[in-house]
């Protein structure tokens, strides 16, 4: 069972990084601009996708311009924020991504687009990264699905988006040096 969901979860990664190339690339140039200038990349995870806030918060490597999203937190226009939830359609997403718009603060989603009718983060982000995972990885014995490696996702996608920040930002202290 564990190699079966290995494979699939190896599939899955694959096909994020493959379809969703170009918004990893514009997310982390949006969430960049905090770094290099004089904001700060703010996050928030819902549910299991506080996932991402810890690794970015406290991991080993951690994103060092990122800092902890609060509803009460006041921003100012050179912050940036990356917003995460298991699906498009999050009502607590969704609030908090209208709420950004509101105030003009641009922000990077990620979750899995939902193909219900209604708001989607889809529609609210500057940049949205699809996680592509519409259901478990894994068949049963009845027809269901299981195994939905949503946070798993999530940080592979957090990865692509810190991976490519820190070489945006490497190459702008480059280029400042050289003046």
């Amino acid at each position: 069972m564990l190699k079966m969901f290995s494979t699939q979860l190896t599939g899955l990664l694959n096909r994020i990084h493959d379809k969703e190339e170009f918004s990893f690339e514009d997310g982390a140039r949006l969430l960049a601009q905090a770094a290099v200038g004089a904001g700060h990349i703010y996050i928030y995870g819902t549910n299991e996708m506080s996932a991402v806030e810890a690794e970015a918060l406290y991991s080993e490597e951690p994103l060092k311009w990122a800092q902890k999203f609060t509803q009460d937190r006041l921003l100012t226009e050179a912050d940036r924020v990356l917003l995460v939830s298991r699906f498009g359609n999050d009502e607590e997403a969704l609030k908090i991504g209208k709420k950004l718009n509101e105030q003009g603060i641009p922000f990077v989603s990620i979750s899995t687009v939902g193909t219900s009718e209604g708001d989607s983060l889809v529609d609210l982000a500057d940049v949205h990264i699809d996680l592509h995972l519409k259901k478990g990885l894994l068949p049963d014995d009845v027809g269901n699905r299981f195994g939905y490696p949503a946070s798993i996702a999530a940080l592979f996608a957090y990865y692509g988006l810190k991976f490519t920040i820190d070489e945006i930002v490497a190459e702008y202290e480059m280029e400042l040096e050289d003046i």
